[in-house]
Protein backbone atom coordinates (compact mmCIF):
# COMPACT_ATOMS: atom_id res chain seq x y z
CA UNK A 1 0.00 0.00 0.00
CA UNK A 2 1.28 3.48 -0.78
CA UNK A 3 2.35 5.48 2.24
CA UNK A 4 0.01 8.20 3.33
CA UNK A 5 1.37 11.68 3.00
CA UNK A 6 1.85 13.48 6.23
CA UNK A 7 -0.24 16.55 6.54
CA UNK A 8 2.00 19.52 7.10
CA UNK A 9 1.00 22.75 8.71
CA UNK A 10 0.22 25.06 5.86
CA UNK A 11 1.62 28.48 6.53
CA UNK A 12 -1.08 31.12 6.46
CA UNK A 13 -0.08 34.24 4.58
CA UNK A 14 -0.66 37.49 6.47
CA UNK A 15 -3.13 39.96 5.04
CA UNK A 16 -2.93 43.74 4.74
CA UNK A 17 -6.42 45.07 5.45
CA UNK A 18 -7.43 48.54 4.20
CA UNK A 19 -10.54 50.34 5.47
CA UNK A 20 -11.57 53.40 3.48
CA UNK A 21 -13.79 56.32 4.40
CA UNK A 22 -14.94 56.86 0.84
CA UNK A 23 -17.17 54.30 -0.83
CA UNK A 24 -15.78 54.82 -4.32
CA UNK A 25 -12.90 57.27 -4.77
CA UNK A 26 -10.30 55.73 -2.48
CA UNK A 27 -11.31 52.06 -3.01
CA UNK A 28 -11.33 52.57 -6.79
CA UNK A 29 -7.86 54.11 -6.70
CA UNK A 30 -6.34 51.50 -4.38
CA UNK A 31 -7.92 48.52 -6.13
CA UNK A 32 -6.76 49.87 -9.49
CA UNK A 33 -3.26 50.33 -8.06
CA UNK A 34 -3.25 46.70 -6.97
CA UNK A 35 -4.52 45.47 -10.32
CA UNK A 36 -1.94 47.47 -12.26
CA UNK A 37 1.12 47.28 -10.02
CA UNK A 38 0.52 43.99 -8.19
CA UNK A 39 -1.75 41.89 -10.44
CA UNK A 40 -0.82 38.67 -8.61
CA UNK A 41 -2.77 39.94 -5.61
CA UNK A 42 -5.99 39.13 -7.47
CA UNK A 43 -5.27 35.42 -6.89
CA UNK A 44 -3.32 35.54 -3.65
CA UNK A 45 -5.56 38.15 -2.01
CA UNK A 46 -3.05 39.13 0.65
CA UNK A 47 -4.11 42.77 0.34
CA UNK A 48 -7.80 43.49 0.83
CA UNK A 49 -9.78 46.70 0.58
CA UNK A 50 -12.47 45.77 3.06
CA UNK A 51 -16.16 46.49 2.58
CA UNK A 52 -17.46 48.61 5.42
CA UNK A 53 -20.35 50.94 6.10
CA UNK A 54 -18.26 52.86 8.61
CA UNK A 55 -17.10 56.24 7.40
CA UNK A 56 -15.87 58.45 10.24
CA UNK A 57 -12.24 58.35 11.40
CA UNK A 58 -13.14 56.87 14.80
CA UNK A 59 -15.50 54.29 13.31
CA UNK A 60 -12.90 53.14 10.78
CA UNK A 61 -10.24 52.73 13.45
CA UNK A 62 -12.69 50.85 15.65
CA UNK A 63 -13.75 48.40 12.95
CA UNK A 64 -10.11 47.79 12.04
CA UNK A 65 -9.23 47.29 15.71
CA UNK A 66 -12.10 44.85 16.22
CA UNK A 67 -10.96 42.72 13.30
CA UNK A 68 -7.38 42.79 14.53
CA UNK A 69 -8.51 41.58 17.98
CA UNK A 70 -10.64 38.78 16.53
CA UNK A 71 -9.30 35.36 17.55
CA UNK A 72 -9.39 34.17 13.95
CA UNK A 73 -7.14 37.00 12.73
CA UNK A 74 -3.44 36.06 12.38
CA UNK A 75 -1.08 38.15 14.49
CA UNK A 76 0.94 39.08 11.41
CA UNK A 77 -1.96 40.84 9.67
CA UNK A 78 -1.51 44.57 9.05
CA UNK A 79 -4.23 47.21 9.23
CA UNK A 80 -4.62 50.59 7.54
CA UNK A 81 -7.41 53.14 7.62
CA UNK A 82 -7.79 55.74 4.87
CA UNK A 83 -9.73 58.92 5.48
CA UNK A 84 -9.75 62.67 4.95
CA UNK A 85 -9.44 65.55 7.36
CA UNK A 86 -12.61 67.08 5.85
CA UNK A 87 -13.97 70.49 6.86
CA UNK A 88 -13.62 71.29 10.55
CA UNK A 89 -17.40 71.75 10.71
CA UNK A 90 -17.76 68.09 9.74
CA UNK A 91 -14.93 66.54 11.75
CA UNK A 92 -13.68 68.62 14.70
CA UNK A 93 -10.08 68.32 15.83
CA UNK A 94 -11.19 66.36 18.89
CA UNK A 95 -12.60 63.59 16.69
CA UNK A 96 -9.36 63.24 14.76
CA UNK A 97 -7.37 63.19 17.98
CA UNK A 98 -9.59 60.43 19.33
CA UNK A 99 -9.12 58.40 16.16
CA UNK A 100 -5.35 58.84 16.28
CA UNK A 101 -5.16 57.81 19.95
CA UNK A 102 -7.27 54.70 19.28
CA UNK A 103 -5.15 53.82 16.27
CA UNK A 104 -1.90 54.20 18.18
CA UNK A 105 -3.06 52.11 21.12
CA UNK A 106 -4.31 49.33 18.83
CA UNK A 107 -1.53 49.25 16.25
CA UNK A 108 -3.63 50.61 13.38
CA UNK A 109 -1.98 52.64 10.62
CA UNK A 110 -3.58 55.81 9.25
CA UNK A 111 -3.33 57.34 5.78
CA UNK A 112 -4.90 60.77 6.19
CA UNK A 113 -5.14 63.49 3.58
CA UNK A 114 -5.84 67.10 4.50
CA UNK A 115 -8.20 68.40 3.37
CA UNK A 116 -9.46 65.63 1.09
CA UNK A 117 -8.26 62.79 -1.14
CA UNK A 118 -8.22 65.10 -4.15
CA UNK A 119 -5.06 66.72 -2.77
CA UNK A 120 -3.35 63.43 -3.59
CA UNK A 121 -4.90 63.47 -7.07
CA UNK A 122 -3.62 66.99 -7.75
CA UNK A 123 -0.09 65.89 -6.87
CA UNK A 124 -0.13 63.59 -9.88
CA UNK A 125 -0.10 66.73 -12.03
CA UNK A 126 1.59 69.54 -10.14
CA UNK A 127 3.07 70.75 -6.87
CA UNK A 128 0.67 72.06 -4.26
CA UNK A 129 1.28 74.60 -1.52
CA UNK A 130 -2.16 76.13 -0.99
CA UNK A 131 -4.45 74.92 1.78
CA UNK A 132 -8.18 74.38 1.39
CA UNK A 133 -10.94 74.34 3.96
CA UNK A 134 -13.13 71.66 2.34
CA UNK A 135 -13.61 69.56 -0.78
CA UNK A 136 -15.97 72.24 -2.12
CA UNK A 137 -13.29 74.90 -1.63
CA UNK A 138 -10.65 72.72 -3.28
CA UNK A 139 -12.85 71.80 -6.24
CA UNK A 140 -13.63 75.46 -6.86
CA UNK A 141 -10.25 77.08 -6.27
CA UNK A 142 -7.53 74.46 -6.86
CA UNK A 143 -5.86 73.29 -10.11
CA UNK A 144 -7.89 70.03 -9.96
CA UNK A 145 -10.52 70.90 -12.56
CA UNK A 146 -8.08 72.37 -15.08
CA UNK A 147 -5.63 69.47 -14.77
CA UNK A 148 -8.34 66.83 -15.14
CA UNK A 149 -9.72 68.57 -18.22
CA UNK A 150 -6.31 68.14 -19.84
CA UNK A 151 -6.74 64.36 -19.66
CA UNK A 152 -10.36 64.37 -20.82
CA UNK A 153 -12.32 64.55 -17.55
CA UNK A 154 -14.54 67.60 -17.91
CA UNK A 155 -16.82 66.97 -14.95
CA UNK A 156 -15.01 65.34 -12.06
CA UNK A 157 -17.05 62.81 -10.12
CA UNK A 158 -15.78 60.99 -7.03
CA UNK A 159 -17.02 57.74 -8.56
CA UNK A 160 -14.92 58.25 -11.71
CA UNK A 161 -13.73 54.71 -12.47
CA UNK A 162 -11.33 55.62 -15.29
CA UNK A 163 -9.37 58.16 -13.27
CA UNK A 164 -6.60 55.82 -12.18
CA UNK A 165 -5.92 54.56 -15.70
CA UNK A 166 -5.50 58.15 -16.87
CA UNK A 167 -3.04 59.13 -14.14
CA UNK A 168 -1.25 55.84 -13.41
CA UNK A 169 1.88 57.00 -15.23
CA UNK A 170 2.12 59.97 -12.87
CA UNK A 171 2.24 58.08 -9.56
CA UNK A 172 6.00 58.32 -9.08
CA UNK A 173 5.82 62.10 -9.44
CA UNK A 174 2.89 62.25 -7.02
CA UNK A 175 4.95 60.39 -4.44
CA UNK A 176 7.85 62.80 -4.77
CA UNK A 177 5.59 65.84 -4.66
CA UNK A 178 3.84 64.49 -1.56
CA UNK A 179 7.17 64.32 0.29
CA UNK A 180 8.06 67.86 -0.81
CA UNK A 181 4.61 69.24 0.04
CA UNK A 182 4.51 67.60 3.47
CA UNK A 183 7.96 68.88 4.34
CA UNK A 184 7.07 72.43 3.32
CA UNK A 185 3.86 72.28 5.36
CA UNK A 186 5.73 70.95 8.40
CA UNK A 187 8.36 73.67 8.17
CA UNK A 188 5.70 76.39 8.18
CA UNK A 189 3.55 74.81 10.88
CA UNK A 190 3.48 75.00 14.68
CA UNK A 191 2.69 71.30 15.01
CA UNK A 192 4.29 67.99 14.00
CA UNK A 193 3.56 65.01 11.78
CA UNK A 194 2.01 63.32 14.84
CA UNK A 195 -1.06 65.49 14.29
CA UNK A 196 -1.56 65.34 10.51
CA UNK A 197 -5.11 66.69 10.76
CA UNK A 198 -3.57 70.04 11.75
CA UNK A 199 -1.25 70.10 8.71
CA UNK A 200 -2.73 71.59 5.54
CA UNK A 201 -2.03 70.62 2.80
CA UNK A 202 -0.83 67.16 3.77
CA UNK A 203 -1.17 63.55 2.66
CA UNK A 204 -0.05 60.12 3.78
CA UNK A 205 -1.30 58.26 0.70
CA UNK A 206 2.23 57.69 -0.55
CA UNK A 207 3.01 55.97 2.74
CA UNK A 208 0.14 53.56 2.18
CA UNK A 209 1.37 52.76 -1.33
CA UNK A 210 4.88 52.21 0.05
CA UNK A 211 3.43 49.87 2.70
CA UNK A 212 1.55 47.94 0.02
CA UNK A 213 4.69 47.54 -2.09
CA UNK A 214 6.78 46.41 0.88
CA UNK A 215 4.08 43.98 2.02
CA UNK A 216 3.97 42.40 -1.43
CA UNK A 217 7.75 41.97 -1.53
CA UNK A 218 7.80 40.37 1.90
CA UNK A 219 4.83 38.03 1.47
CA UNK A 220 4.42 37.02 -2.16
Amino acid sequence: MPKKRKKGNKKIKPILHIFCEGEKTEPNYINSYLQNVHPANRLLKVIKVENTRKNTPVQLVEVASNLKKDKSTPNADVFWTVYDREAITKYPDSLHKEAQNKAKSNGINIALTNVCFEVWIILHFTDLTASYSSFTDLKKNSPLKAELQKIGIDNYDKSEEQLFDLIANKISKARKRAVTMNQATLESSYTSENTPHLLNPYTQMHLLLDAIDEFVIENF
